[in-house]
């Protein structure tokens, strides 16, 4: 009875350091990524999500934050979301003035492995337009991504926290954000090439002030009926003040944003006889979007042709 005993007890303590053990090593896995671990990344923006996807591969599984659909400007995380984020290996976040609910949630973080990328460290940043209200001191415009200087930036900083998290295999994630990287700089190319040649260089949005960085970048004029909130509404004297200058200047066509409301530009549009067209800050997708696979790349390139012809570019 003694040698039965004695010999369960045996049994027991190794089955429970067999446990141990192989617990020990898929902990270890996650913290590294190695032995075909799959690092966990969850991003806030689309163009996050999409660069991380495509840097991290099949050695990633990328998810968003953000809900499809939800304009994120006005987005605030769940307790289920800090749950997500915590038990992630590697959060991405676009930075304070993007996501200002960040840092508290950044300090309540109890996972000690987790690897926080602020994607707008190194970028340069260009001041916020605010109408109408008053503008908070050192505001500046978090639309980064749309420059594309930045966003190769933003690349570079999400890749980087991949290889910490699997630097047995760096080369992996370099080479895809080479390609990414190169992907940006051939985007950048097709805009100069399109926008160097337009008959209107204005362009006029019935959206939240989202452009600056692109607008900045190809020397063009950008009127916004919003400032970078599109939670405030515009007044009576900014839209009469769009309306105006599309007559002064002869305009045909207005622009409207994805995930909000199209009235200020159907009323624009309507006061002034011109069309509209979509031009698409990319911030986030549309469920139907993102099941079907659309791509940062692919907005860009959509936006763009929408510029040629609102800007009758040749």
């Amino acid at each position: 009875m003694k040698n039965k005993l004695l010999a369960a007890i045996v049994i027991a303590v190794i089955a429970a350091t067999v446990a141990f053990m192989a617990y020990t090593a898929r902990q270890q896995a996650r913290r590294t990524g190695a032995s075909g671990h799959k690092i966990v990344v969850v991003t806030t923006l689309f163009p996050l999500y999409d660069m991380a996807k495509h840097i991290g591969a099949d050695k990633a599984d990328v998810s968003l934050l953000l809900p499809p659909g939800v304009e994120p400007h006005s987005f605030d995380p769940t307790p289920g979301d800090v749950v997500r984020i915590n038990e992630a290996d590697v959060f991405v976040y676009a930075g304070k003035f993007m996501e200002p609910w960040a840092d508290k949630i950044i300090k309540s973080i109890t996972n000690k492995n987790l690897i926080v990328v602020d994607a707008s460290q190194g970028t340069r940043m260009i001041p916020a337009v605010f109408h109408d209200i008053d503008e908070p001191a050192g505001a500046l415009d978090p639309h980064i991504w749309l420059d594309f200087d930045n966003a190769r930036i933003m690349v570079q900083n999400i890749e980087k926290a991949l290889e910490a998290k699997d630097p047995a295999d760096s080369g992996f994630s370099q080479r895809n954000a080479e390609a990414y990287s190169k992907g940006l700089t051939e985007i950048d190319q097709s805009f100069k090439n399109t926008l160097a040649h337009c008959r209107d260089r204005e362009i006029v949005y019935g959206g939240h002030y989202a452009f600056g960085y692109l607008a900045k970048r190809y020397d063009l004029k950008y009127l916004a009926a919003q400032g970078v909130s599109p939670d405030t509404e515009p007044t009576a004297k900014d839209l009469a003040r769009l309306v105006d200058q599309i007559k002064k200047d002869k305009i045909k066509y207005v622009f409207y944003e994805e995930l909000t409301s199209p009235k200020i530009a159907e009323t624009i549009a309507g006061e002034t006889k011109a069309q509209m067209l979509l031009l698409n800050p990319a911030a986030n997708v549309t469920r139907n979007q993102l099941e079907q696979g659309v791509t940062f790349f692919g907005i860009l390139k959509a936006d763009l042709e929408n510029l040629k012809t609102g800007l009758e570019c040749r």
